[in-house]
């Protein structure tokens, strides 16, 4: 029987995507694991892989479609053994609605008032599990993953075709914490009125997925989440003095350290010894994590992604410098797996480099905060009581006061700056 390829949801919040681009075509014979097509997401452009073996018969959705919903069928693959072009016209498999259990009729009271009988309700039937002979069913990326996060595949339950284990099925287990619970959405969002440039030169640019969804979740960020923004001057010249030590010595390493991977620590760091600003926001609940997962604002050539730096409180700088570099290449190519983007309990936004002196940023639900930092100058700054000239960085927190008091915010700011200001904590 011909098979249905869907569109597949890689990411948890995926719900619909673009057909970037197919890498078979029809008669093509496939195995599992093989890479069918690459699909853009909300963050990124991602491989799918087959899962079953077999020939493409039909392609039902072109390159360059977008808007295709989750579970969408988009192929149709011959199993091995059947003939492809039988099928590619063979109508599409159809799902049987499912059949309504028959209920035994009540047996008639008995006579001088006696109490119905009872029927016993039938056992339920337990879900297939993902388990074939010794073999565990799971899609290459699924093992990929369970291997990478030490899961055990056998201890779960396939939601794939066959009972075969799928991304979703490894859930918050595969990496990051679990995300803290949607606040409900107001009924009503109000929609960006039309654009009319009447004769003024123009072009019309179509909106990526990419785009589209940031601009969604900072406009809900913007309306649902109470910002409170707190701002500190830090002075910089012993964390830049201890920064060219510490390349100095790592050298031979190959690693060079950037002030952005000191303060990815200094916020790390501070969360923990602030753990009040370390919570998501979740309606009636408060979140209240034991890690600092940060995630750190890359620019991209069509809009931004926020890689994810997981447990950067208790990684060394070199490994915060490598783990970013890696993110950072692979965020401008599109190739960050989905686990390595969503999450996270802070972020860090750094527009520094571009002469930007001080600024707010958005918080990204359902964290609690996000630091925004400034550019390094030198400014006259009191130093022991005498006016001097110093390096002075401006940085900006962005507070939920639904979650954060604004005193806690307040130590929080106050921990950063003495980790910046007196740099050895960071690497003790």
């Amino acid at each position: 029987m011909p098979i249905e390829l869907k569109m597949p949801a890689l990411s948890p919040t995926m719900e619909e995507g673009t057909l970037a681009k197919w890498l078979v075509k029809e008669g093509d014979t496939v195995s599992s694991g093989d890479i069918l097509a690459e699909i853009e997401t909300d963050k990124a452009t991602m491989e799918f892989e087959a899962v079953d073996e077999g020939t493409i018969a039909k392609i039902l959705v072109p390159d360059g479609s977008d808007g295709v919903k989750v579970g969408t069928p988009i192929a149709v693959l011959a199993a091995e053994g059947e003939d492809a072009g039988a099928a590619a016209s063979a109508p599409a498999p159809k799902a049987e609605p499912p059949k309504e259990e028959e209920k035994p009729e009540p047996a008639p009271p008995a006579k001088g008032g006696g109490e119905t009988p009872k029927v016993e309700a039938a056992p339920a039937i337990a879900a297939p599990r993902a388990e074939s002979g010794d073999r565990i069913k799971a899609s290459p990326l699924a093992r990929r993953l369970a291997e990478a996060q030490g899961i055990d595949l056998s201890t779960l339950t396939g939601s794939g075709p066959g009972g075969r284990i799928v991304r979703a099925d490894l859930g918050d287990k595969a990496g990051g914490v679990a995300a803290a619970p949607k606040a409900a959405a107001p009924a009503l969002q109000p929609q960006a009125a039309a654009v009319e440039p009447g004769d003024i030169p123009h072009e019309v640019i179509k909106l990526s997925n990419m785009r589209k969804t940031i601009a969604r979740r900072l406009t809900e960020s913007k309306q649902q989440v109470p910002h409170i923004y707190l701002t500190v001057d830090i002075q910089l010249d012993r964390l830049l003095k201890l920064r060219a030590e510490l390349n100095e010595g790592l050298k031979n390493r190959g690693v060079k350290l950037s002030v952005n991977d000191m303060l990815i620590k200094a916020l790390a760091l501070a969360l923990i010894e602030v753990p009040e600003c370390n919570v998501s926001f979740g309606g009636d609940t408060l979140v209240k994590y034991s890690r600092a997962d940060i995630s750190v604002a890359v620019s991209i050539s069509n809009g931004l992604i926020t890689p994810i730096i997981t447990g950067a409180n208790d990684k060394t700088l070199s490994k915060v410098s490598a783990e970013m570099g890696d993110f950072a290449a692979r965020a401008k190519e599109g190739k960050l797996a989905p686990h390595e983007y969503q999450g996270g309990t802070a972020s860090l936004s750094n527009m520094g480099m571009f002469g930007i002196k001080q600024f707010e940023a958005v918080i990204n639900p359902p964290q609690g905060m996000i630091m925004a930092i400034g550019a390094g100058e030198k400014r006259p700054f009191v130093i022991d009581g005498s006016l001097q000239i110093a390096t002075v960085m401006s940085a900006t927190g962005s507070f939920d006061h639904r979650a954060i008091d604004g005193a806690d915010g307040a130590r929080l700011m106050k921990a950063f700056k003495e980790l910046c200001e007196s740099p050895m904590g960071l690497v003790a």
